[in-house]
């Protein structure tokens, strides 16, 4: 299992345009996603280790965000024949499981993750409501391990501020999870 951390941010970088299958059968779009107070695209699977090591934390984020009009979607980019974890029907029961409250894609041809620049698991983009790239980095400062009283929610803390004033001057941690399993 090769672990990569996310590159930094890159400068006027739009929200690349996708059109991909929910876990409930239903298409979304990146129009259909997007929130009056920007949006959250993140890259996840089933299996990673680190996935599963923050997904109670996410879900909470996720909620939060979702609440103060800022949309949120998730992406599965795995290549699901090497994978079975990761299909599509088993990402209908992470979902449940972890009561996701927003739209779980599969992106079977990974044209997303490639038009995204996605490299691992979990990847997060946080983009203005203009939909342009504001925030890259992780979701806090535990990382992969328990979070405790002196977590800082890194994502949380930044689409608050993209919401408040358009961009976000934080430091920008890198995210860091297993590669995208990329079909041959």
């Amino acid at each position: 299992m090769a672990l990569l951390h996310t590159p930094a941010k890159e400068e006027n970088v739009s929200a690349p345009a996708f059109s991909l299958k929910n876990i409930d059968g239903k298409t979304f779009t990146l129009e259909d996603c997007m929130g009056e107070n920007g949006l959250l695209v993140m890259f996840i699977c089933n299996h990673c280790p680190y996935v599963k090591a923050i997904t109670d934390r996410l879900a909470g984020t996720c909620k939060t965000l979702q609440s103060e009009g800022i949309g949120v979607v998730a992406i599965m980019s795995n290549d699901t024949l090497n994978y079975p974890e990761d299909s599509f029907e088993n990402m209908k029961k992470f979902a449940a499981q972890n009561s996701f409250t927003f739209p779980y894609l599969i992106d079977e041809t990974q044209s997303v993750a490639k038009a995204y620049g996605a490299v691992c698991t979990p990847d997060f983009f946080g983009f203005d409501s203009n939909g342009i790239l504001q925030y890259r980095g992780r979701l806090d400062s535990a990382a992969n391990r328990p979070a405790g009283p002196d977590t800082i929610p890194e994502l949380l803390n930044a689409m608050r501020t993209i919401k408040d004033h358009g961009i976000t001057t934080a430091a920008q941690n890198p995210s860091m999870g297993c590669s995208i399993k990329w079909k041959e």
